[in-house]
């Protein structure tokens, strides 16, 4: 069975990323791996634990197979993402992407960039919704 790998975090290009991989994965008949790039700095929280239900409840509502997962603490999303990319063997990655300044992308860095130079699969970027 093929997999589609999803990066999630509990912001609107996130959202956007979930969404787009759901419908993907139920298009291709696939299974859905989602990966938390929040996972190990939020989880326990309540707002967290809300998160993670409201993304179960939603695949769950597509009637989905799916394998949820959390990055370990003081990972890397982009590195974790690829390597559970490689693991399962995906179609392709869904990342989202939100507008960053020039300043921004300089100082910060990108883990898209990165998941998009450095998988060895396709990855399919989406843009959040601009109206969330």
């Amino acid at each position: 069975m093929s997999a589609i790998v999803v990066g999630y975090v509990d912001k609107p290009e996130g959202r956007a990323a979930l969404r787009r991989a759901a419908t993907e994965a139920k298009l291709r008949q696939a299974r859905l791996v989602v990966v938390n790039a929040q996972g190990a700095r939020a989880q326990g929280t309540a707002e967290a634990d809300e998160a993670v239900a409201g993304v179960r409840a939603e695949l769950d509502a597509h009637g989905l197979g799916y394998e949820y997962r959390e990055l370990g603490q003081g990972a890397e999303p982009a590195d974790d993402l690829i390597a559970v990319a490689d693991e399962v063997a995906a179609d392709f990655i869904v990342i989202g992407l939100r507008r960053r300044s020039p300043v921004g992308k300089l100082i910060l860095g990108s883990n898209a960039q990165r998941i998009l130079l450095d998988a060895s699969c396709p990855v399919l970027a989406v843009k959040a919704d601009p109206d969330v």
